[in-house]
C-alpha cells in the first residue's frame, strides 16, 4: 500500500496492488482507488468517513483492468511522466552510479519526483529507466522564472470573415479540431502570486506536455552531479552525463502510439492525429495542421513547418510560369533558325570547325552539333529572359509576403513579446560551466559569467582559420574537377569519334563536351557529398569552441559557418560553367592553358549554341542528385536504424513493450536537426534563384520535392523520432538574413547568365544590326571566324585526319575576330564590341528594373498586416485592463478582510467587559 500525494487537503487517494501484480514483476499496479471525504460534524465535531467507489486517471475499472504498460503515467496512474532518462550497467558501473545517486538527489532536491524501472522489466534485461515527474509548485516556479504565458481570458475577438468563394478550398481543409485543437486564450506571463488570475480548473493539465518537458529539460540542464559541498563547475548538466556515459538517453514521451490512439482518456493521443492527417503522404494536399504541430512539438518546429509549407505554395507559381517558358521553347522549336542552319548539310555540313583541343581533337563538322543545338533552344530562347526577370519579382514577393505570414503566426502563437528574458535566448549551459570568470552586467547590475577577449580572440581566428581552410580545399576540389574535365575532354573525343569502336550510334547522341560535363558532374557531386559529411562535424566542433553565450547566437554562428561553406561546394562548379567556362579560351595558334602551355590542359570551349546547355546539365545533376539522395538519408536511413535497433523487441507482446521502451529504440532528434532541415531547404532555394535562367524547370522539380519533403519530414517527426523538446523561437533566424543576400544576388547572376552564357544578345545585336530583313538567316556563319589552318601550332594539330579534310584550308572557331589576310588580322572585330556594349547595357538595364520593382514592391507590402496590428494592439490594451480590474479587487478583498477582523476583536472585548459587569451587579 502506498499513499499518492498530490490532492486536495481533504482527500486521501489509498492505493492497493493485488499479489497477483506483485509477482508478475512487469511493474504494473492493478489499482482501487476509494475517495475518503471527510467533513466535520456540524453538530458534534465528529468526522465521519463516506466512500466513494471511483477509477484513478490512467486506469480503467477494476473488473474490466488489463495488464498494459503503455502509458504515460507513474505507477500510480496519476502522476505523468514528464522526461525519461536511460542507463545500463556496465564496465565503469561504480563510477557512474556515483554520478547518477549526486544527480537524482539534486533533481528531488529541486522537487521532482522520480520513479526507475528496473532493468528486469525491460525488453532486453539491460536498460533502466528512470521517470521524471515535474509536480505542480516546480512547474509554476520555472514557469515563472522562464516567463511562460498562460491563459486567463478566453478571447472573444470576432472570428475573421469568410473569404470569398472559400467553398474551393474545403478539400484542401482539414477538420475544425484538428486545425484548433484548443481555444484561443489572452494570455499572460504566469506568475505564482496571481494564480487566481489565471484560468487554472486542473492542475495537472494546466501546462500542456510540450511546456512541462521543455520545464524539465531546463532544469536537468543545469542540475549538477557533485556532492554537496563541492564546486566542480563542469560538473553539470544531463548533455555532459550523456557525453560521459552515465545516462545512453534522455527523451520526453509520445503521447502514444502513432497508428492507434491511447486507451488512456487522459493522453490527447496528438500524435495519431498528426499521424492520420499530416504525415501520411496520401495528405499532400491538404494543409498543415500547424496549431496541433506546434502544440504537440513547440514554437520553433511549428515555424519550419510554417515556413517550408508556405515556400511550397510560392513554388507554385514559378513551377507554373517555368512550364510556360519551357513550352514556348518547345512550341517555338521549328522556328529556330540557327539550329536549321547548323544541321542544315550545305551549311552546318560544309563548315569545319578547329579542333577542340590538342593532338587527341580531330577537325570537325558543324552539323555534329545538331542535335545540342535544338536542346539549347528549349532553354535558351526569348521566354528566358521574360522568366529571369519574372524569378527576380517572385523571390521578392516570396520573401515580403513570408514576413507577413511569420507576423501572424507570431500573434496567434504569443511570440510577439518573445525577447531576450525568455529561454531560447537566455544562457547556455555550457557557457555558465566553461567561463569561469564573472562581471557586472550593467542592466541587470548582477554578476554574470563572461569569456575575456584574451580567450575570445584566439578561439575566433583558430574558428575563421578552419573555416577558410575548409573553403580552400573545397575551391582545390573543384580545380582538379576542372583539370579533369580538360585532361579527359581528349579522351572522349577519341573514344566517340574513332570508327574501330562500336559506339557510332550512341556517338550521335553523345558529344564529347556532354560527356565530360555528364561525367564531371557526377565526380562533383561525390565530393560534395564527402566534404559535406567532414565540414559538419568540423563546423559543431569549431562552433563549440567559440563557447557562445546564448542559444539563438550558438546556432547562428553555426548557421553563417556551414551556409557559407556549402554555398562554395554546391555553387562552384555552376558558378565555373556559366561565367568562366568558354570566356578565357583564345584563338587558335593563340590558345590559353589553365596553368600555362607545360600544362597541356587547354581551356575549355563552349558548343557553337553557346554553354548554357552544360550549365542546364550541371544544374539538373547536382541539384536532383543532392534532393534524391536528401530524401533516402531522411525516409530510408531512419527505418533501417530503427528496425536494426528494435529487431528484438518486435517478438514480444504490445503489453510487455512499455511507451519508453517504444520510445528508447527510437533515433534522437538532435538540437541541430531542424538546422539541417533549413540548410537542405535554403541550398534548395538558391538553386532555383542563383541560376533559374538556365533551367526554367527548376522550380517545378523542386515543388515536387517539397511536396514529398513535407511528408517526409512528417512521418519521420511521427512514427521514427523520439518527440523532441520543445522549444521556442518567433522566427526563422538568421536564415531570413541568407535568404535576403541569395535574393538580392540572384538578380545579378541571372543577369550575367542572360548577358554571357546565353547567346541571346549577340542573336539580338545580329538581329536588329547586321542581319537582312530582320530575319536571323546567316547568323551561324556570322558568328564564326575563320583561321588558316597553315597557320597552326603543331601542338595544336590532330595526329590523325579524316578523309573528308584533305581539302580545307581553313578552320572556323567561336569568336568576332578579323579573317586572316586582313590588316587587323585576327583582332576583334567591331561587331565584338557591339555586342560587349549591348550585354553590359542588358546587365544594367535588367538589373536596374528588377531592384526598382523589388524595392516598390517591398515598400508597398507593410511587413505586419494591419488587422494584425489593430487585434494586437487591442489585445495589450484587454490585457492591461483585466490585469487592472484583478489587481484592484484584491486589494480591496485585502482591506474588507482586515476591517471585518479589527471590528471583531473589538465587539468580543466589549462583549467580555458586559459579561464582568453583569456579573458584579
Amino acid at each position: 500500500m502506498r499513499r499518492i500525494t498530490g490532492k486536495a487537503k481533504d482527500e486521501t487517494l489509498i492505493e492497493l496492488q493485488s499479489a497477483t501484480d506483485s509477482q508478475t514483476g512487469d511493474g504494473l499496479a492493478v489499482l482501487t482507488a476509494f475517495r475518503i471525504n471527510l467533513h466535520s460534524d456540524e453538530n458534534g465535531g465528529n468526522y465521519v468517513k463516506k466512500p466513494e467507489r471511483t477509477t484513478l486517471p490512467g486506469h480503467i475499472e477494476t473488473d474490466k483492468l488489463q495488464p498494459n504498460k503503455d502509458t504515460v503515467f507513474f505507477r500510480d496512474g496519476v502522476r505523468r511522466i514528464d522526461f525519461v532518462l536511460s542507463y545500463v550497467d556496465d564496465k565503469d558501473g561504480e563510477k557512474k552510479q556515483e554520478r547518477r545517486r549526486a544527480f537524482e538527489a539534486n533533481l528531488e532536491k529541486e522537487g521532482l519526483a522520480l520513479e526507475t524501472e528496473d532493468k528486469s522489466d525491460s525488453k532486453d534485461q539491460k536498460t533502466y529507466f528512470l521517470k521524471i515527474h515535474a509536480p505542480w509548485d516546480v512547474l509554476a516556479r520555472y514557469a515563472e522564472i522562464l516567463k511562460i504565458k498562460v491563459p486567463f481570458k478566453e478571447n472573444n475577438f470576432p472570428p475573421a470573415q469568410d473569404v470569398p468563394l472559400e467553398w474551393l478550398s474545403r478539400p484542401f481543409r482539414l477538420p475544425e479540431h484538428i486545425m484548433r485543437p484548443q481555444p484561443d486564450y489572452f494570455t499572460y506571463p504566469f506568475q505564482n502570486t496571481k494564480t487566481n488570475f489565471f484560468l487554472i480548473t486542473n492542475k495537472d493539465t494546466f501546462f500542456p506536455p510540450s511546456t512541462r518537458n521543455r520545464i524539465v529539460y531546463y532544469i536537468l540542464a543545469r542540475s549538477p552531479y557533485y556532492k554537496e559541498g563541492q564546486t566542480e563547475r563542469d560538473k553539470t548538466g544531463i548533455k555532459r552525463l550523456l557525453s560521459n556515459g552515465t545516462y545512453t538517453t534522455a527523451f520526453p514521451l509520445h503521447d502514444c502510439q502513432y497508428w492507434k490512439t491511447a486507451r488512456n482518456t487522459e493522453c490527447e493521443s496528438e500524435r495519431n492525429n498528426l499521424y492520420k492527417h499530416w504525415a501520411r503522404f496520401l495528405c499532400f494536399y491538404k494543409e498543415q495542421p500547424l496549431n496541433l504541430i506546434r502544440k504537440y512539438y513547440g514554437e520553433k518546429i511549428g515555424i519550419y513547418f510554417a515556413w517550408l509549407g508556405f515556400y511550397t505554395e510560392m513554388l507554385f507559381f514559378a513551377a507554373v510560369m517555368g512550364v510556360i517558358c519551357f513550352t514556348y521553347g518547345v512550341l517555338s522549336y521549328d522556328d529556330n533558325m540557327s539550329s536549321h542552319e547548323i544541321c542544315d548539310a550545305n551549311i552546318g555540313g560544309s563548315i569545319v570547325m578547329c579542333p577542340l583541343c590538342d593532338k587527341k581533337c580531330p577537325f570537325w563538322k558543324l552539323n555534329s552539333t545538331c542535335l545540342s543545338s535544338w536542346q539549347s533552344h528549349l532553354f535558351d530562347n526569348e521566354g528566358t529572359v521574360f522568366f529571369a526577370i519574372f524569378m527576380g519579382i517572385w523571390v521578392t514577393l516570396f520573401l515580403e509576403f513570408w514576413k507577413r505570414r511569420q507576423a501572424r503566426l507570431e500573434y496567434e502563437w504569443d511570440l510577439v513579446d518573445f525577447e531576450e528574458e525568455q529561454h531560447q535566448l537566455q544562457t547556455r549551459p555550457e557557457f555558465e560551466i566553461r567561463c569561469t570568470e564573472e562581471r557586472l552586467n550593467k542592466i541587470t547590475e548582477k554578476m554574470e559569467p563572461y569569456l575575456p577577449l584574451t580567450t575570445k580572440y584566439p578561439r575566433f581566428c583558430l574558428s575563421a582559420a578552419t573555416v577558410i581552410f575548409w573553403i580552400s580545399l573545397t575551391v582545390t576540389c573543384i580545380i582538379g574537377v576542372i583539370a579533369y574535365r580538360l585532361a579527359v575532354y581528349a579522351a572522349f573525343a577519341s573514344i566517340i569519334k574513332d570508327p574501330m569502336r562500336k559506339i557510332q550510334f550512341v556517338g550521335r547522341f553523345i558529344t564529347p563536351q556532354l560527356a565530360t560535363s555528364v561525367t564531371a558532374s557526377c565526380i562533383n557531386f561525390v565530393i560534395i557529398m564527402i566534404l559535406n559529411f567532414f565540414y559538419e562535424r568540423v563546423a559543431v566542433w569549431i562552433t563549440d569552441m567559440e563557447i557562445p553565450k546564448t542559444h539563438v547566437e550558438y546556432e547562428n554562428r553555426l548557421t553563417m559557418k556551414m551556409f557559407l561553406f556549402q554555398f562554395v561546394n554546391y555553387y562552384s562548379s555552376c558558378f565555373y560553367v556559366a561565367f568562366f567556362k568558354g570566356k578565357f579560351v583564345g584563338f587558335p595558334g593563340d590558345y590559353t592553358y589553365m596553368f600555362g602551355k607545360w600544362s597541356k590542359l587547354r581551356n575549355e570551349e563552349c558548343d557553337p549554341g553557346g554553354c548554357l546547355i552544360e550549365l542546364t546539365t550541371q544544374l539538373v545533376i547536382v541539384m536532383s542528385g543532392k534532393q534524391l539522395w536528401g530524401n533516402i538519408q531522411e525516409a530510408l536511413l531512419p527505418l533501417i536504424r530503427n528496425w536494426w535497433s528494435s529487431r528484438k523487441g518486435r517478438h514480444h507482446p504490445e503489453n510487455h513493450y512499455s511507451r519508453w521502451e517504444q520510445d528508447h529504440v527510437l533515433l534522437n532528434f538532435s538540437q541541430l536537426g531542424l538546422f539541417y532541415e533549413y540548410l537542405e531547404m535554403v541550398v534548395q532555394f538558391g538553386f532555383i534563384t542563383l541560376f533559374v535562367a538556365s533551367f526554367p524547370l527548376a522550380p517545378l522539380l523542386a515543388l515536387f520535392n517539397n511536396i514529398l519533403e513535407i511528408r517526409v519530414d512528417a512521418w519521420k517527426f511521427t512514427t521514427q523520432f523520439r518527440r523532441p523538446i520543445a522549444s521556442k523561437a518567433r522566427n526563422i533566424g538568421a536564415w531570413q538574413e541568407i535568404l535576403n543576400g541569395v535574393a538580392i544576388l540572384s538578380v545579378v547572376t541571372n543577369a550575367f547568365i542572360m548577358a554571357f552564357t546565353s547567346d541571346m544578345i549577340p542573336r539580338m545585336v545580329f538581329l536588329y544590326a547586321y542581319g537582312q530583313n530582320a530575319s536571323m538567316r546567316g547568323y551561324v556563319n556570322d558568328s564564326l571566324s575563320i583561321y588558316n589552318i597553315s597557320q597552326l601550332h603543331e601542338r595544336n594539330m590532330p595526329e590523325e585526319r579524316d578523309d573528308w579534310f584533305d581539302n580545307s584550308t581553313t578552320c572556323r572557331y567561336r569568336d568576332y575576330r578579323y579573317p586572316p589576310g586582313h590588316q587587323k588580322e585576327y583582332a576583334h572585330t567591331m561587331q565584338f564590341w557591339h555586342i560587349l556594349a549591348a550585354k553590359m547595357a542588358f546587365i544594367i538595364i535588367m538589373e536596374h528594373v528588377v531592384f526598382v520593382v523589388k524595392f516598390f514592391v517591398a515598400w508597398m507590402i507593410p511587413d505586419i498586416p494591419s488587422g494584425v496590428k489593430a487585434r494586437f494592439k487591442r489585445e495589450r490594451y484587454l490585457i492591461q485592463k483585466d490585469l487592472h480590474t484583478y489587481e484592484v479587487k484584491r486589494v480591496k478583498l485585502e482591506l474588507s478582510a482586515s476591517f471585518i477582523t479589527e471590528p471583531q476583536s473589538e465587539m468580543s472585548s466589549m462583549t467580555d467587559k458586559h459579561e464582568v459587569l453583569s456579573e458584579c451587579l
